[in-house]
């Protein structure tokens, strides 16, 4: 008999048992250790956004396996890439920010993000969201190509900004 392929992970929202795997998840995939995630969240940030807005998971055999982070403006307008991202592109009144999105390597190509973004777009419905991608990662630029979004604007850095909301639907 074959292998039975693995059901999909769990993809819901996170509490706070999720942290521990979220900052694993994170520190894995950040740039010091070859990874892609050019920013680092500390416990207590991750902690004070699960009473924001959604933070959504995907778990796997008791670990996280894949999130994507989201903040009001408001929760990171103090950092010097929300407020180039802010300066570059004129969103609508309630947008949000999307990312960090980060998948474990043996989870990628599975269509993990595409679900966990869904599953976004699902608890927070009909408001645009935007994000950062950094110009050389050509992966996530084409994940998130896929999932719908667009190149809005670019900044000096290499980094696009992508929305998820029409522009006809803005205000």
């Amino acid at each position: 008999m074959g292998d039975m392929p693995e059901p999909a992970p769990e993809i819901g929202q996170a509490t706070k048992a999720d942290i521990d795997g979220i900052l694993q998840l994170q520190d894995t995939n950040h740039l010091d250790r070859g990874g892609l995630l050019s920013v680092r969240f500390s416990r207590e940030w991750l902690e004070a956004r699960l009473s924001d807005l959604p933070v959504i998971v995907a778990r796997r055999g008791g670990r996280i396996v894949g999130y994507p982070i989201s903040t009001s403006l408001e929760a990171q307008a103090s950092a010097a890439i929300v407020q180039a991202m802010l300066n570059a592109y004129a969103h609508s009144k309630d947008a949000y920010i999307y990312g960090p999105v980060c998948v474990a390597a043996d989870e990628r190509g599975q269509g993990l993000a595409s679900a966990l973004f869904s599953a976004l777009l699902a608890r927070v419905p009909n408001r645009e969201c935007f994000t950062f991608i950094r110009g050389d990662n050509a992966a996530s630029l084409r994940a998130h190509t896929k999932m719908g979004m667009r190149s809005v604007a670019s900044l000096r850095s290499a980094m696009w900004i992508t929305s998820s909301l029409p522009t006809a639907l803005r205000a």
